[in-house]
């Protein structure tokens, strides 16, 4: 009797592996590189530039929130490769103003910036950024000796600097900053025109809270009544859109619409309100085509800044 070869049955075939994709919102906090020196941060630059890759810079303080969020999303827009710098820069703050107290949250930035689509956090110390015998600063003169220049002498000074320290370390293609700081902006936009700095600068609008407050990582020093004090500076501004929509161009009637409302606020001292030219910042009587409103107070010991642009043609 011839028996009949056994015949094997084959396996079942193994389905395809899938192929994991991570979306870049869902990336864990681990994935953004933390880099604290600038030799670190240069050797990066130049494997990117090797490979033509564009660069991003978002510089911020940190203790982010959803306005520093919304410029690391547009960054992810513009470039391949997206760095937020992290630095509290000591040039920029006055003697018994906050620097020693400005809030810091490192693992929470880090899952924020990873979430919002950052690659790296360059995050130096000040004695990176500021060696032993430093001596050398940036001034931009005309467009900060007004407002906050006035105020916080010297301040403008250190944003220029480090600013400027900032473009030649990380080279970007682009730089994004939010309009909140609108003369920040200003003084960065005459910074990288007047000494022809390769860079692309890039403002955002503000980000508000839901109840109108203009985002800020400064909030937090806010109790819950002084939270509802500053609301009136976002009302003044809304008071003075609505006036220049109905027609009103004279400036000191605008302002003295949002003044109205922030001096009948108890618990709120007001720096200044006034309505200026939106790139030279110079004072303005009446609006001619275009122009911003900005205001600095005082809610208890916490300092306050917020704008609204004013846009039409015309007069009244």
């Amino acid at each position: 009797m011839t028996s009949k070869k056994s015949r094997k049955k084959p396996s079942p075939k193994k389905p395809p592996r899938e192929k994991t994709v991570v979306k870049r919102g869902s990336r864990p906090a681990s994935a953004v590189r933390i880099i604290r020196t600038i030799d670190n941060m240069r050797a990066l630059v130049r494997e990117v530039r090797l490979r033509k890759r564009s660069i991003a810079l978002v510089p911020t303080m940190g203790f982010l929130h959803e306005g520093h969020l919304s410029l690391i999303r547009e960054a992810r827009r513009r470039a391949k490769l997206v760095v937020v710098s992290i630095f509290v820069n000591p040039t920029q703050f006055l003697p018994g103003e906050d620097l020693d107290r400005y809030p810091r949250d490192l693992p929470g930035d880090r899952r924020k910036v990873a979430a919002a689509g950052g690659d790296v956090i360059f995050m130096p110390e000040a004695a990176e950024m500021y060696p032993e015998g430093f001596q050398t600063f940036v001034d931009v003169t005309h467009v900060t000796r007004d407002l906050c220049g006035a105020a916080r002498p010297g301040h403008f000074r250190g944003v220029a600097t480090v600013v400027t320290k900032l473009f030649n370390i990380v080279q970007p293609d682009v730089a994004l900053f939010g309009e909140k700081d609108y003369q920040q902006l200003q003084c960065v936009r005459r910074l990288a025109q007047d000494l022809n700095l390769p860079v692309q600068i890039v403002g955002l609008p503000t980000v508000r809270e839901t109840d109108g407050l203009a985002m800020s990582s400064r909030n937090v020093y806010l109790s819950p009544e002084e939270r509802g004090q500053a609301l009136a500076i976002s009302r003044g501004l809304q008071k003075a859109r609505r006036l220049f929509s109905a027609g009103e161009r004279d400036s000191s009637e605008l302002t003295a619409a949002v003044l109205d409302i922030l001096r009948n606020q108890s618990g709120l001292e007001v720096e200044y309100v006034t309505v200026c030219h939106p790139e030279t910042l110079e004072r303005l009587p009446a609006i001619d085509r275009e122009a911003v409103i900005l205001v600095a107070a005082r809610v208890g010991k916490t300092r306050l800044i917020d704008n609204a642009r004013l846009k039409g043609t015309g007069r009244r």
